[in-house]
């Protein structure tokens, strides 16, 4: 098999992640007023970190497509 055409599997595992992550994060903060529900964590809003996380990994494997990209 050719690596033309091929796919990159970076590309669709990081826009995964970034959009998970930007929807994570918007749960995060349209719930922050919420305290009951954090009570868990010890009071913190653990959907905006996790969120956080998600859109970094998202935007590394994303950076990493294009670099491979410009590379090959």
């Amino acid at each position: 098999m050719s690596a033309e055409g091929s796919l990159d599997l970076r590309l669709p595992i990081g826009g995964l992640f970034t959009v998970l992550g930007i929807m994570l994060i918007g749960y995060g903060l349209a719930t922050a007023g919420n305290t009951a529900m954090y009570e868990r964590s010890l009071g913190i809003n653990i959907n905006i970190w996790w969120g956080v996380v998600m859109l970094a990994t998202g935007g590394i494997f994303l950076w990493l497509a294009k670099r491979g990209a410009a590379r090959g």
